[in-house]
C-alpha cells in the first residue's frame, strides 16, 4: 500500500537530501526549545529543503512540491501586531527552490483548489512577513470550503489562544495518505488531511487539530503521539513522552478575524490571478534589468 504522508517547519537552506535530524535549525527561535521537528519516517527526507522566513519556517518537499510542515512562534504581541496589518495577497513562486521541485502559479490555475497557507497570512506581524507568507513554499492545495470556513476558524482559535496564554509554538502541515493521492496538474500533491499542532511552553500542554481536506469536514483533537504515528513527524521532539501522550483541551474553531476572509466570486478570483501574474512579471523584469 502506498502511504505518503507529510506536514510543516524548518531552517535555512541546506542541500536537498541532507539528513535533517542531524542539522541544527538556522532559525531556532521559531521552534520549541530550538529544536525542529524530527522526521521519524526517513522516507520523507527525499528532496527536502528547509527555509527560514521572518516569522515562520518551512520544510519543503520536492516530491509533493508542497511544504511538509511550517513552524511559528505566536505571542500576545505578535498576534496584536498581525491584526493591524492589511492583507495584500501576492502569491509567488519560491526562487530558492529547484525549479523542478517547486509549485508554480500556473499549477493552481483552474485546479479547483484554494492556495491554502500553512503559516497563515493572518499570523504575520509585519507587511514584510505577510508578503513572505504568500510564497508557494508555504502553500498546499486546499478544499475551498474547508479553507474559507473550518480551517480559517482553526487558525483564528489558535491566535486567540496565543493571545490568552501569552505564547504558543505552532506546527502546521498536510497529510497525504491512501492508495490514490491526487495531484493538481500531475505535479502538486493534494493533502488528504491537514493538522495544526500547538504547544504551550508555560503549562507544558500540547495537542493538535486534525481535519480532512474535503467539503463538510469536521475536526478532532489528537495527541502529538497519535499525530506522529499518522504523519511520520515528531513535531515537538523536545517534549516528554507524557506530554505527547495527552491531547490538550483545544478551543472550538472561532469565526476568523478581519483580513482572513477570502473572496468567493469568479470575478474576484480572476482579478487576483491577474494581479499575481503581473507582480510576477514585474519581478522578473526588474531581475533582468538589474
Amino acid at each position: 500500500m502506498i502511504l505518503f504522508r507529510v506536514v510543516l517547519i524548518a531552517l535555512l537552506a541546506v542541500p536537498p537530501g541532507t539528513a535533517l535530524a542531524d542539522t541544527a535549525p538556522a532559525c531556532p527561535a521559531l521552534f520549541a526549545d530550538g529544536r525542529a521537528p524530527v522526521l521519524s519516517n526517513k522516507k520523507l527526507e527525499e528532496r527536502t529543503v528547509p527555509l527560514c522566513f521572518d516569522a515562520f519556517a518551512v520544510l519543503h518537499s520536492g516530491v509533493s512540491r508542497t511544504p511538509l510542515y511550517a513552524a511559528e512562534r505566536l505571542t500576545r504581541a505578535s498576534v496584536s501586531a498581525a491584526r493591524r496589518v492589511e492583507r495584500d495577497d501576492a502569491f509567488h513562486d519560491e526562487d530558492r527552490l529547484p525549479a523542478d521541485d517547486r509549485a508554480t502559479l500556473a499549477d493552481y490555475v483552474h485546479s479547483g483548489f484554494d492556495r491554502g497557507h500553512l503559516a497563515p497570512a493572518g499570523d504575520m506581524p509585519s507587511p514584510e512577513a505577510q508578503a513572505q507568507s504568500f510564497t508557494l513554499a508555504n502553500i498546499v492545495p486546499q478544499n475551498r470550503s474547508v479553507n474559507r470556513s473550518l480551517w480559517a476558524g482553526i487558525e483564528e482559535s489558535v491566535r486567540r489562544l496565543a493571545s490568552e496564554r501569552g505564547e504558543l509554538f505552532v506546527v502546521t502541515g498536510p497529510i497525504f495518505s491512501g492508495r490514490n493521492v491526487g495531484a493538481i496538474k500531475g505535479r502538486v500533491l493534494v493533502p488528504t488531511q491537514l493538522y495544526k499542532a500547538v504547544y504551550d511552553p508555560r503549562s507544558g500542554e500540547a495537542g493538535a487539530y486534525l481535519a480532512a481536506n474535503e467539503a463538510g469536514a469536521e475536526w478532532k483533537a489528537v495527541s502529538l503521539a497519535a499525530l506522529r504515528d499518522t504523519t511520520g513527524i515528531d513535531v515537538f521532539p523536545a517534549l516528554p513522552d507524557a506530554a505527547k501522550a495527552r491531547a490538550m483541551d483545544l478551543p472550538e474553531p472561532q469565526e476568523f478575524s478581519r483580513g482572513e476572509a477570502r473572496a468567493e466570486s469568479w470575478g474576484d478570483f480572476f482579478r487576483q490571478l491577474a494581479h499575481d501574474v503581473l507582480k510576477r512579471l514585474w519581478r522578473e523584469l526588474m531581475r533582468a534589468i538589474f
